[in-house]
């Protein structure tokens, strides 16, 4: 069920304005591509924002960043802790090092190794569960309850979910007016964080979120207007596997145009299609909203579409279109 919104905690537009001032020293102001080919082929212009190109490789260290700087001296002595498949995680363990801070971090055992690398590399602190929504939550609340340290959510965090609004911030400020912007959902973080910001400066903006079939329980949310959850989705899109939240859920409800959906081989051809052309590693995850682009071509053709790729951090020696 979804809270009570006038008793649930949300961020404004003020939030994300000081979110990106908060943040600014420890992030990058991401480049935007385009290519023409893919304009040829869509029919539409494509503006890719690119998050690969991120601080720690992923759009999730600016919600990351501005939930660790807004800490407390008090409750930065404690640490932060999280549970995630990999962005979120090394995200936060990047911004709690800038700060000089511990960070306990709950990872599914399947996670990709880069990204436990990547955790361990910024100096996170693993705790190994199953891939499965329950035991994701069961292992964290005992690492939670042993350190005493600060929970950050993935996405259903007001906080995070500010932090992320800066990506669509930047993307609105550097290309002008676009007529719809698509981002990957899995818990709605970034979706939200978009919604966010267009209902503030570009209301007419549409926002497509664009999900794995394999993992479509947003959609599903979005068709029977409530949270539909599933507990452990198969979907090579890994960082797109946890439901949404009741604070993803008000955006998700109140400002997407539609949820679209890609199979898994429509995600892998446009991951590869967008490594090929425009020469740029993205994740799995990321090549979403462009599958969901190419398969439905008569919503976006001729209009000017933000694409936002969240992330670049790719396990090299798994790559999806290499036989093994």
């Amino acid at each position: 069920m979804e809270a009570d919104t006038a008793t649930l905690s949300l961020p404004t537009y003020e939030d994300v304005k000081a979110a990106h001032e908060r943040i600014a020293p420890y992030i990058h102001r991401t480049p935007i591509l385009t290519s023409s080919y893919l304009n040829g082929l869509t029919g539409a212009d494509l503006f890719f924002k690119c998050e690969n190109f991120q601080k720690a490789g992923a759009f999730k260290v600016r919600g990351a960043c501005n939930a660790v700087f807004g800490l407390t001296e008090e409750q930065a002595a404690r640490g932060v802790a999280t549970h995630s498949s990999g962005n979120h995680a090394l995200s936060l363990s990047y911004a709690a090092g800038r700060r000089g801070i511990p960070c306990y971090v709950v990872m599914p055992r399947t996670a990709p190794q880069a990204k436990k690398d990547a955790v361990r590399g910024y100096g996170g602190i693993i705790t190994e569960c199953e891939p499965s929504t329950s035991s994701r939550e069961e292992v964290f609340a005992r690492v939670q309850a042993e350190t005493g340290a600060e929970f950050v959510h993935p996405y259903n965090d007001e906080r995070v979910i500010a932090g992320q609004a800066t990506c669509s911030k930047e993307l609105l400020e550097d290309v002008g007016g676009l007529d719809a912007i698509v981002a990957p959902i899995g818990g709605g973080g970034m979706v939200s964080g978009t919604c966010l910001t267009c209902s503030a400066v570009a209301p007419y903006t549409e926002i497509y979120a664009a999900e794995p079939e394999a993992a479509d329980d947003a959609c599903q949310s979005f068709r029977k207007g409530e949270i539909v959850a599933y507990d452990a989705p198969q979907t090579i899109a890994d960082g797109l596997k946890v439901p949404l939240k009741e604070r993803t859920w008000h955006f998700v409800r109140n400002h997407v145009t539609d949820v679209l959906l890609a199979s898994e081989q429509e995600i892998v051809d446009a991951m590869k299609l967008t490594w090929q052309r425009m020469k740029i590693v993205i994740e799995p995850s990321c090549a979403v909203p462009l599958a969901v682009i190419l398969k439905n071509p008569d919503i976006f053709a001729g209009k000017r579409v933000g694409v936002i790729i969240t992330g670049g951090n790719v396990d090299l020696d798994k790559l999806p279109w290499i036989d093994r």
